[in-house]
């Protein structure tokens, strides 16, 4: 399989939470120990310039992220070796349902609902590794209306690419095509219909390696959440 269709073929999405220390204290949460790490379908991908759809009573929340694709299948991955089972990366956002998320966490419940949904996961086209001289330097952005509300680095994350690849891989084994969402920077916040939304993601010299961009719509139909 090719890399970079990955978003088509890929098997699963593996995100980390509260990888940047401002984005966990902005949401007051603790500052985690080891990576925290769940999952998302890979029905939640969206292409660039495509529609993000937001359910019924969802407070929908931006997050920019760096996107690892996986180049091989692995299992018990050190870290020495993480760089060869990276194909390349990509840029993305893992929106979230911030309203469900937080009843949920409240009930110490399974908040996959929040992070699920349809569109949830727009990404950006693919960016060959070779394009990449330095994932550990990164800039990311996100521009709502043309208003930067995020604006982060990768050296920032707490748990480098290759400390996520050796975590992940002793508990899941990675496959050719999967996604490692690595965290976001601080600045989240809420998108609404009518929002448009625009990311970068650039390396140490200002060169732009990826764009992504998306408009929020409201959804019709399916999921309705109805606050406890």
């Amino acid at each position: 399989m090719a890399a970079a269709s990955f978003i088509q073929q890929g098997k699963k999405i593996v995100a980390i939470g509260r990888n940047y220390g401002e984005h966990a204290k902005e949401l007051n949460n603790a500052i985690p120990k080891e990576p925290i790490i769940f999952l998302k379908p890979t029905t939640s991908y969206l292409a660039s310039g495509g529609n993000v759809e937001i359910p019924n009573g969802v407070v929908a929340h931006y997050e920019v992220e760096l996107g690892v694709v996986v180049s091989k299948r692995g299992r018990n991955i050190s870290e020495s070796d993480a760089e060869s089972y990276i194909a390349g990366y990509a840029l993305a956002v893992d929106m979230t349902a911030r309203n469900v998320q937080e009843e949920i966490k409240a009930k110490r419940l399974p908040w996959t609902i929040a992070k699920g949904f349809d569109t949830f996961t727009p990404i950006s086209a693919y960016v060959p590794k070779d394009a990449v001289a330095d994932a550990a330097n990164l800039g990311l952005t996100l521009k709502v209306n043309g208003t930067v509300q995020q604006d982060g680095n990768t050296k920032d994350m707490l748990f480098p690419v290759p400390r996520l690849i050796q975590h992940i891989s002793t508990i899941m084994t990675l496959e050719e095509g999967d996604l490692i969402l690595t965290g976001t920077p601080s600045g989240v916040g809420p998108v609404v219909p009518g929002d448009k939304v625009a990311c970068t993601l650039t390396d140490s010299t200002g060169k732009l390696l990826a764009t992504l961009d998306f408009n929020a719509v409201q959804r019709e139909g399916g999921y309705l959440y109805k606050p406890e």
